[in-house]
């Protein structure tokens, strides 16, 4: 009688189980979150666009032509680098200067299946041998970002500076390339005057279904400059398996997400908060919600946004549109809608003039990124503890300055006072962000 009812017991949790998974869909993860602002998200399917440019062949004659009848203009694009100039080292990426919306957009393009080079770069991963400016970040995509920075920081800096330094520094990229985007953003947040000067509120990064690229004191760290940007059940900013171990299964992606799913069933939530190792969807969050359960198609789209700490897409989407959802051209079909709908909906119930919604909005992502970081506190994540005081001291001395103290070799960097002396000397890139990126770097046998 013991055994018939042991074996009630486990029927009935795998029924309870395998209910809980099948009905969760991609809308649960942001049920609870407010709707996205039309002027915060207005940027995103102008720079999804970009990113497509990246991956087509000829520019002029798009393969995926833009909803709204929007065309990149050939003549602002500053460099494009291809797989020939890249390899092995990062994605091809796209410097585009728009000089219409005053932007300096760096936009990268995410995996090839056919190039060795991104694998390699997924590959790369020495998850927790190394801290970076407190946190824990993917390896292979922060030697990308780091590249890339050696490559045309100058160019940047020089683009910035020539356009009366009133132009913001956009960094845009899919997939792979988010992730590139992402740390390539915190290293320009964290020396800006290798870029002559600019201020932390002209950096932005928009990552486009994003690859777990950093732990998540650093995911909320840097919510004030980066946003991630996820479609309905996007498998990728959610599941927190290895890269490389995604790589191995992509062509049994199903059963490695079942995999996962049962595994993290098992896996309490102080367990996931406490591993400092654990990588998530780097910054703020837009989701993009579509479809609704037990309802077929796709339904007018809603943003809703966030800065969340503990459920940071925690949970995978057993969805047959989990890997669809994952592709450029779905997201910027998706967001042209999702956008045309917030400035239809806010012009319907508009009361105050648009310069006064936008400096309210700004305060209360500000007070919002402020709640997330003391959020991140509470649960204790680890060395959240200090994010706290970085946000308060960021502005009085430069990052550069504030790590002196933790290393021995400061007579081989260059300093501030060094690159203001002399801002139209090219700089010696090839070796500058190596070691500044050197300084961000710890080995935890040296302790936090």
């Amino acid at each position: 009688m013991s055994t018939c009812c042991v074996g009630c017991f486990v029927g009935l949790g795998c029924l309870r189980w395998a209910w809980k998974r099948c009905t969760h869909t991609g809308a649960d993860d942001s049920a609870q979150w407010p709707p996205a602002n039309p002027e915060e998200f207005e940027p995103v399917p102008h720079l999804s666009r970009i990113v497509l440019a990246v991956y087509e062949d000829d520019i002029h004659h798009p393969k995926f032509p833009p909803l709204n009848g929007y065309q990149l203009n050939p003549n602002f694009i500053f460099k494009r680098a291809t797989y020939h100039q890249t390899q092995p080292h990062a994605p091809p990426y796209l410097i585009y200067v728009d000089h219409t919306r005053r932007e300096i957009v760096t936009a990268i393009r995410g995996l090839n299946l056919k190039k060795e080079s991104d694998y390699k770069t997924l590959l790369d991963n020495r998850l927790g041998k190394h801290m970076f400016d407190g946190g824990y970040v993917h390896h292979g995509l922060l030697k990308s970002a780091v590249w890339l920075l050696n490559e045309d920081s100058e160019n940047l800096r020089r683009l910035w500076v020539e356009n009366g330094s009133c132009y913001k520094m956009v960094f845009v990229g899919h997939s792979l390339g988010a992730g590139v985007a992402s740390l390539l953003t915190v290293l320009v947040v964290n020396h800006r005057d290798m870029l002559g000067g600019i201020p932390r509120e002209m950096v932005r990064c928009y990552a486009i279904a994003p690859a777990r690229c950093m732990s998540l004191n650093l995911a909320v760290k840097y919510a004030d400059v980066i946003y991630s940007i996820i479609l309905q059940d996007d498998f990728l900013p959610r599941t927190p398996t290895p890269l490389e171990d995604i790589f191995e299964s992509i062509f049994c992606l199903p059963c490695l997400l079942l995999m996962v799913c049962m595994r993290d069933t098992f896996i309490s939530e102080k367990k996931k908060l406490s591993d400092p190792r654990r990588l998530y969807a780097p910054g703020r969050l837009y989701h993009i919600v579509e479809r609704k359960f037990c309802r077929c198609g796709r339904y007018p789209p809603e943003v809703r946004t966030a800065i969340p700490v503990d459920g940071r897409f925690e949970h995978i989407v057993l969805s047959c549109n989990a890997t669809s959802d994952h592709a450029i051209i779905w997201i910027e079909r998706e967001a042209e809608k999702a956008l045309q709908l917030l400035q239809e909906n806010s012009s319907e119930a508009a009361t105050t003039p648009p310069k006064v919604q936008r400096f309210c909005r700004l305060e209360s992502m500000e007070i919002e990124h402020k709640d997330a970081i003391e959020r991140a506190v509470s649960l204790k994540i680890p060395h959240a503890e200090a994010m706290t005081n970085d946000s308060e001291d960021e502005e009085k001395q430069p990052l550069t300055e504030k790590t002196e103290k933790d290393f021995d070799n400061q007579d081989e960097l260059t300093t501030k006072d060094e690159v203001e002396d002399a801002p139209n000397t090219k700089l010696p890139t090839s070796t500058n962000w190596n070691k500044l990126v050197e300084r961000l770097l710890r080995d935890p046998s040296h302790g936090t």
